[in-house]
């Protein structure tokens, strides 16, 4: 009997699973693995949402695996130890594995091919599992360019690639009997969880998509910006844990047609764009793409205005509101996340980093590639054309959230306040404003632009 380990990372399904697909056509036997890695823990990514999400695919993932006589193995530990043991205990003569971007994953990557070298199991990596396109795939023109820096050019190239069928899921799953495993963890076992947060798996994923697809991809380009709207579709958590398959869901838009479609499948074009930067510099993760020689402000001043930012409590009501849907929710609508990081970077002129690091700690789609690059495009030191771009919180508020609905579900305490006036409450008279428990804005519009132009020598 031919045995091949499986191990998940990123990519917690079973349909379009090239590893699991692969692994399946060449041994008897599978052992579908997740490692419980310490060392996620140690490097400050365990945050809280994101461990209950991981658990709820966890059990999914294993429910669907028994559905078809098979079982998901979970190890706590060094996953590169805790994959070598269970390589011992079955004679696994392959290991499958979906490719990873970041400087942690191609560590890891090297680290299981170093250990395997000496026990005769071969490291088989995948590609396409966790993007639709693979990074390195779609380069520039010219031997000496190795991605691209700007998106534009990278999609018109990106949408010429063909992109690889997508598989079924299996229909048996034959594992073998002797690997032990650790006990599914469970999200009820998670403390300080976002009250809010959605519920995890392929099962949830495959419906929520399903449902979007049918009721809300049409009118996608139309609405997505639409804060109050709430028409996004919400899959960016099942895309970041691999529930749900790119590939498949950029064929799937591309069959339904249309400008909703497509508007979609540039989003996930954006992702691919993002991951792909990041494979060719590890480095983004936590240093400026394109410095703009910043001087950052520091102190105590700027500390207190991030710990109000990070409260919602910066007197700009839109960017509360964003601020306090990730709180509840640990996801944010992808038009308020632009403007809370211009806010932050731009107005009070407080390095991305720190951004980054809270939406990191309560994201639940918290990916290093999308919300590192994301963050330094709004700060102006990635990839971005126009570096020295600010949004002005009213202009867009009023834009995106016209009758302040957005504004009225995550501020409360403005709800009073009809129409698009509660996006400036500072203009009501004094006795109105005594009305209501909420903050002078941390700093003027205007203030803020001309310390910003001034910091990177702007006229």
């Amino acid at each position: 009997m031919t045995v091949a380990v499986v191990l998940f990372t990123s990519d917690l399904r079973i349909h379009d699973h090239p590893p699991l697909h692969a692994a399946l056509a060449a041994a008897d036997e599978v052992v579908p693995l997740f490692v419980l890695d310490d060392a996620v823990e140690a490097a400050g990514f365990g945050a809280p949402n994101r461990r209950a999400f991981l658990a709820d695919c966890l059990r999914d993932l294993d429910a669907g695996l028994r559905e078809r006589g098979g079982r998901l193995v979970v190890r706590e530990g060094d996953v590169v130890a805790e994959t070598g043991r269970i390589v011992a205990e079955t004679g696994a003569t392959t290991l499958h594995m979906a490719a990873g971007v970041s400087s942690f994953a191609q560590r890891r990557e090297e680290r299981l091919r170093e250990a395997l070298g000496s026990t005769g199991c071969r490291l088989s990596v995948h590609d396409a599992v966790i993007t639709a396109v693979a990074p390195g795939v779609v380069v520039p023109s010219g031997a000496d360019r190795d991605h691209f820096a700007v998106f534009t050019p990278y999609f018109r190239r990106w949408s010429e690639e063909g992109l690889r069928r997508p598989f079924h899921a299996p229909r048996t799953v034959r594992v073998p009997e002797g690997p032990a495993s650790a006990g599914l963890p469970a999200r009820d076992g998670v403390r300080g969880i976002s009250p809010g947060l959605a519920e995890g798996g392929e099962t949830e994923g495959r419906r929520l998509f399903t449902a979007w697809h049918r009721n809300g991809l049409a009118s996608y380009e139309e609405l997505h910006d639409d804060l109050a709207g709430d028409a996004t579709s919400r899959l960016s958590p099942h895309l970041h844990f691999g529930t749900l398959s790119p590939a498949e869901v950029v064929h799937r838009a591309r069959d339904a047609g249309g400008p909703g479609a497509e508007a979609f499948v540039r989003q996930v074009c954006w992702r691919d764009f993002h991951h792909q930067v990041l494979a060719a510099r590890p480095g983004a993760a936590h240093s400026d793409y394109r410095s703009r020689q910043d001087r950052w402000r520091t102190g105590r001043k700027a500390e207190e205005e991030t710990a109000a930012w990070k409260e919602g409590r910066t007197g700009y009501p839109v960017v509360d509101a964003a601020m306090r849907q990730l709180l509840h929710e640990g996801w944010m609508h992808n038009r308020g996340r632009l403007l809370a990081a211009s806010f932050l970077a731009k107005t009070l002129y407080v390095d991305w980093r720190a951004g980054a690091r809270h939406f990191l700690d309560l994201l639940v789609d918290g990916d290093v590639a999308n919300n590192q690059l994301n963050w330094q495009w709004v700060a102006g030191t990635g990839t971005d054309s126009r570096p020295n771009r600010v949004l002005n919180p009213v202009t867009q508020a009023k834009r995106y959230d016209p009758d302040g609905t957005y504004v009225r579900r995550w501020v409360p305490e403005l709800s009073g306040i009809a129409g698009a006036a509660v996006h400036e409450p500072w203009k009501l008279s004094g006795e109105e404003r005594a009305r209501y428990d909420y903050p002078e804005p941390l700093v003027g519009l205007a203030e803020g632009l001309s310390r910003f132009k001034e910091a990177r020598g702007l006229d």
